[in-house]
């Protein structure tokens, strides 16, 4: 029933592309009249050379010229419907990639961080390829098949009806045997397609992070742990192939013993004059064609299997359910960047509360540091400030709108924001830069990097601003990389700043530096900073310390720290002055 589900969904795809296929069926039916002709000539030219001395040379070299024609006619036919099948399944394949990739963009940020990443790119890969390659094959033979069983019948029942009946009602057979495998196989095959996306997380996993493999010396583990998956992956794929495999020699059996069937059948009734040898002839190669197409859809079925199974993965993709949408909201709020937290409560798991009952009220202009434990929630406060994640319960509010009122893109470009984790993707440094702010000109980006400190850097770079930066920035160093997103956030002219551990990869010097430009940045703006050290927050207004999703205190540093309280354990914990 699954299986009939995700081949549903695979044709709509295919609608826009009714008139090519309808083509491609036009030349397949050409195709196999051709081929369907070229017996009864044959068969012809053996009846002209029966006999002692009675040969009609002119008439089969006619035939003969016939033959060459069909033959000609055969071979263009069947390229040209391979050609526009081929460009059906492509610009199938094509958007159906396209549609998964925009779905990826569109669902909650809580199913791509509840998904393993290398899964997910094996779907928009490794799967979509698998459905391309199905359709391709589903299509060369049903077309092509089709047309071949009804001609090859018609022309059977023209030439011995009961004969022609005797193949039809031995056929089945082979069908009920493909069908039985196939059942049997499909399990198989969709286990096989899970473990090759489990198998390509876990290598994209580990060759995006070969530094901490090789720094702990654990390249003999990763390497067990992948024998593990890939001898796994080994025995599940050996037993889909081969249970698909048997399709194919059996329903050949099926088949040939049909063959045999109409051969004894038809020159019994050569010998009772009810059927010329050149009947018979054209007769056996009708049976022969007309089984041929259950062969070759049987020798396929490994990867008409994969296909299905591999769009029942895709779809489970494309069928998830979508952020909340905000087409309707119209809240436009004044551009002052207030914010304010209303009995706030969330979590990740219903069962592990995280925040809870958390309110705060920030002011335009205001210098807020977040500092606590692992753990606390202070990142998590940030996802909810962004809404990548919607509040449980309670209500958040920018310039006195709930957030939820707003377009997400529009609150989003209230915000400038860095995290710990720098993020580049392939491409120059001036597009890399220009990331957030597409009309930036060269001058301001120019402006951008200096006020971070990292146009000296980029000067000495190969080519300056035009050096491309290879995939994940790794080309350049960790330091270097987040002085390039501090620029990239600045460039954007927020009115509310989110820092997130922005300089934890910076030399002290440099971030003495980077701090007075974000002191510049920062003035008449409002911001969050989420710091681990301490000592870079003295200066904020309000210090929220946070425990277990709450907010135990708040105050300026000074005054949280003549509270002796828990941040002036954490505090003085990091100086060891206790």
């Amino acid at each position: 029933m699954k299986q009939r589900s995700s081949v549903k969904k695979v044709l709509k795809y295919l609608k826009p592309y009714r008139f090519l296929l309808i083509i491609a069926v036009l030349f397949a039916i050409v195709s196999v009249s051709l081929t369907l002709y070229i017996p009864v000539l044959v068969g012809n030219a053996i009846d002209h050379i029966i006999g002692k001395g009675n040969v009609g040379f002119e008439d089969v070299a006619k035939i003969l010229m016939y033959i060459g024609i069909a033959v000609v006619g055969v071979t263009v036919c069947q390229w040209l419907m391979t050609y526009f099948v081929n460009l059906v399944s492509f610009r199938t394949v094509r958007d159906l990639r396209r549609a998964v990739f925009r779905k990826l963009n569109t669902v909650p940020l809580s199913y791509i961080d509840t998904h393993a990443h290398g899964d997910l790119i094996s779907r928009v890969i490794n799967d979509v390829d698998a459905v391309g390659d199905g359709l391709t094959q589903m299509f060369l033979q049903l077309f092509s098949g089709v047309v071949t069983i009804v001609g090859t019948l018609v022309f059977m029942l023209m030439i011995d009806w009961r004969i022609a009946l005797a193949v039809f009602f031995l056929t089945p057979l082979s069908l009920f045997v493909a069908g039985f495998i196939g059942k049997l196989s499909a399990k198989r095959f969709r286990g096989q397609q899970i473990l090759q996306g489990e198998i390509s997380s876990y290598v994209e996993e580990y060759v995006g992070n070969q530094r901490v493999v090789k720094a702990f010396a654990y390249e003999r583990q990763a390497c067990g742990d992948f024998d593990k998956y890939n001898t796994e992956l080994y025995t599940v794929g050996f037993k889909a192939q081969y249970a698909g495999a048997l399709a194919n020699p059996t329903t050949r059996l099926v088949n040939a013993i049909v063959y045999a069937a109409v051969g004894i059948i038809g020159a019994l009734a050569v010998l009772s004059n009810t059927l010329t040898v050149g009947g018979l002839s054209c007769f056996l190669t009708y049976a022969n064609q007309y089984t041929k197409p259950f062969n070759e859809v049987t020798g396929v079925l490994t990867q008409l299997q994969t296909g299905i199974a591999a769009a029942g993965r895709v779809f489970e993709v494309l069928e998830a359910e979508n952020e909340s949408s905000d087409a309707e909201n119209t809240a436009e709020p004044a551009h002052r960047g207030e914010v304010r937290l209303e009995d706030v409560s969330f979590s990740y798991v219903p069962e592990k509360p995280l925040i809870r009952h958390f309110s705060l009220n920030v002011k335009s202009g205001t210098h807020v540091a977040i500092v606590g434990p692992t753990g606390c929630g202070k990142t998590t406060l940030i996802n909810l400030l962004m809404r990548f994640y919607d509040v449980n319960s309670g209500r958040i509010l920018v310039d006195g709108e709930d957030i939820r009122d707003m377009k997400r893109d529009e609150l989003r470009r209230r915000y400038g924001m860095v995290l710990q984790d720098s993020w580049l993707f392939h491409g120059t440094i001036r597009e890399n830069l220009r990331y957030g702010n597409e009309n930036a000109t060269d001058e301001e980006i120019v402006a951008a990097a200096k006020a971070a400190y990292a146009h000296s850097f980029i000067r000495r770079m190969p080519n300056g601003y035009d050096t491309v930066i290879s995939e994940g920035g790794g080309n350049l160093s960790q330091g270097q990389k987040q002085l390039l997103c501090i620029a990239r956030a600045m460039l954007t002219n927020p009115e509310i700043l989110i820092l997130d551990e922005a300089t934890s990869s910076i030399d002290t010097l440099t971030e003495i530096r980077v701090q007075k430009a974000f002191a510049k940045m920062m003035s008449g703006r409002t911001s969050f900073v989420v710091a681990h050290r301490l000592s870079t927050i003295k200066e904020s207004d309000i210090i929220l310390v946070m425990r277990d999703g709450n907010i135990v205190e708040q105050g300026s540093h000074k005054e949280l720290l003549d509270k002796k309280g828990f941040y002036y354990e954490l505090y003085h914990s990091q100086f060891n002055i206790m």
